[in-house]
């Protein structure tokens, strides 16, 4: 062979060699996906001396805390049973925190004292729930909490002192008020009462007024109180009240009229604001296009963000915690392919230093891109989600895994996902619809997925699926459906009604029937029961409807084979209806592989039992899609 030719098939070799080496994949182990994050909720003192955050001790969240001036690290609280829940701090250097005792249905209040580190139990409350509502400058050892510890059904607001464990009660619930809202100072000024399908805003102007009706609505308009506004005569609230898209307005709370709106997008609701209690200003306002956007309502603010996304480029970005002076700010940032990294931003000194990756052993570089993509749907309508191909695969008969989300009023975001990140490194492509009933695009959408589950909900997925083979994304052998809560249900109602899509089905603490999930529900929803009756159905009226779309009843129509997981203590599952479900299933020779976790809730807190369940998933989609590693 001539010397020129041998060379030329040399260097041909060693190109197709490395263009081989560069489409293959890492495959990431699944614990590197699903561990408990290293550091995460990253949270500053109030006078800007520490910072503190979670991280894992044997295998449990626990707190620890930062000096900033010496930056000595220290292990605040050691719990190995359970994990702390959340945090906050109060204005006197105390930690606020719970425990969620699984077992014994316990929920468990404590406070820490930063300077001795000594841990004071406050609460210790069996099947109640508390919800830490705001903490006082001006008394810095009260907080303002609500729970339901006097009635089951309704929450009442106490003051807590922090220190020696006094608790008082502030306001008595009458029995219709869904939602409390403190002013800056703590007291509680403005009201959510509601029928179960109406809804009034209550107002007083002191604590010695009465609560008097200002604003009545139906509960398919929205009006939430953000904050005061400089006047204490107006406040900012959310709105969709004579409009079909969330907006920032600012109303009068003495008649409950509207004065103006603040800022409006006619693409998508206004979804959160940021707003500053020191200036009693609104920062910004947040929503959802294909990615999320934010607008500017204060200089002082878009001066700090523009400092931040010059430093911080290509991710999205928040700030998520700061110290009384503003100077010190805890800043958030992620993106679809980076799970996120914590920041501390010293104002006066313009420095920026990393705090930590919330999962330092994830590569951004490996990981798959989330594109917003839409289709029509049959009727129509317009919808929207997204689309993550796995790396270094065309758009092209893929294997998919749909995942409809839970909900079912709430949606899919643009960012990081851990499950559709492993999926996708497992080579699956991963969709995701925001079927019409999710939240973000307005009104009438919202609307239009009234009295829809089982129906045109159920639709949207399924033309979804026929939209990526007709556009030929999908391998239409290859497709799988993945969800948790009503997705749960999606995923089951799939492969019911539609066996001729889907080779299996994974379901995490599923929604199996509707009449069992309307009627137990916890004491403190059955104000929204009614509302939830014109949403989905009512089990007497709609008898006929929800027996025809819940799959208890529907056990002869699943033939594919399923992999379900649920925790043993979750307050919405019927555990013994669940195991009656699966029996079923196998009296007809259904393929179905049953997990039934001990101690855990819907979601899985226990890193072991959560790698376990994602060891499974890919198992049983390596056997039922055939996918090669």
């Amino acid at each position: 062979m001539p010397g020129r030719l041998r060379s030329f098939l040399l260097i041909a070799a060693i190109a197709l060699l490395s263009a081989c080496k560069q489409n293959q994949v890492r495959q990431i182990p699944v614990n590197d996906f699903f561990k408990t994050p290293e550091k995460t909720f990253f949270r500053i003192s109030p006078d800007g001396k520490y910072i503190s955050y979670l991280k894992p001790y044997k295998d449990k969240q626990n707190i620890y805390i930062k000096t900033l001036a010496s930056g000595k690290e220290q292990m605040a609280t050691s719990f190995t049973d359970y994990s702390v829940r959340d945090y906050s701090w109060t204005y006197s250097n105390q930690i606020v925190f719970t425990q969620d005792i699984i077992a014994d249905d316990v929920y468990k209040l404590f406070a820490l004292d930063v300077a001795t580190l000594k841990i004071r139990s406050l609460l210790n409350l069996n099947k109640v729930r508390v919800h830490i509502l705001n903490r006082n400058r001006k008394n810095p050892d009260i907080i303002t909490v609500n729970m339901n510890r006097r009635d089951p059904a309704n929450f009442d607001v106490y003051r807590l002192n922090v220190k020696t464990g006094e608790l008082k009660p502030y306001i008595i619930n009458p029995g219709n008020v869904t939602r409390w809202y403190p002013d800056a100072e703590g007291k509680i000024r403005l009201a959510k009462a509601s029928d179960g399908v109406n809804e009034t805003i209550l107002y007083r102007a002191n604590d010695k007024a009465a609560f008097r009706p200002i604003i009545k609505s139906n509960f398919n308009d929205r009006v939430d109180p953000v904050a005061f506004t400089g006047d204490k005569n107006y406040f900012y609230a959310l709105s969709n009240i004579n409009r079909d898209k969330t907006a920032l307005v600012k109303i009068n709370a003495e008649n409950g009229n509207e004065d103006k709106v603040v800022f409006a997008s006619d693409k998508a609701d206004i979804l959160d604001v940021s707003y500053s209690k020191n200036k009693r200003c609104i920062e910004l306002v947040s929503w959802e296009e294909a990615k999320p956007q934010k607008h500017f309502l204060n200089d002082d603010a878009k001066r700090l963000y523009s400092s931040l996304y010059k430093k911080l480029k290509g991710t999205e970005m928040e700030i998520v915690d700061r110290d009384s002076a503003q100077n010190n700010f805890i800043v958030y940032t992620y993106t679809d392919r980076n799970p996120g990294t914590y920041y501390l931003y010293e104002r006066s000194g313009d420095k920026l230093l990393k705090l930590a990756d919330i999962n330092p052993d994830i590569s951004p570089n490996e990981l798959c891109t989330m594109e917003p993509v839409s289709f029509k749907a049959s009727d129509g309508l317009l919808i929207n989600g997204y689309l993550t191909v796995p790396l270094g695969k065309e758009k092209k008969n893929l294997p998919v895994v749909v995942m409809p989300h839970g909900g079912p009023w709430s949606r899919d975001s643009w960012g990081y996902d851990a499950e559709v990140q492993f999926l996708a490194n497992r080579g699956y492509a991963v969709f995701q619809v925001n079927y019409r009933g999710s939240t973000g695009y307005g009104k009438a959408f919202r609307k239009a997925g009234f009295k829809q589950v089982g129906g045109k909900i159920q639709d949207d997925i399924t033309d979804g699926v026929h939209w990526l083979i007709d556009n030929k994304i999908a391998n239409p052998k290859k497709i799988a459906i993945f969800g948790g809560g009503f997705g749960g249900f999606s995923a089951l109602y799939g492969v019911s009604f539609h066996p001729e899509l889907y080779n299996c089905a994974i379901v995490q603490y599923g929604l199996i029937n509707f009449f069992t999930y309307l009627k137990d529900v916890p004491p403190f929803f059955k104000p929204y029961l009614k509302m939830i009756y014109e949403m989905v159905g009512n089990p007497e009226t709609d008898a006929e409807q929800l027996r025809a779309i819940s799959p208890v009843f529907h056990t002869d129509k699943i033939k594919s084979p399923l992999l379900i997981f649920q925790g043993a203590k979750d307050p919405r599952a019927n555990i013994s209806e669940l195991n009656q479900f699966v029996r079923e299933l196998k009296k007809r020779n259904v393929p179905v592989t049953y997990r039934l976790k001990e101690n855990e809730r819907s979601y899985f807190k226990s890193e072991h039992n959560r790698t376990q369940m994602y060891d499974e998933i890919e198992k049983f989609l390596n056997t039922n899609m055939q996918v090669k590693p």
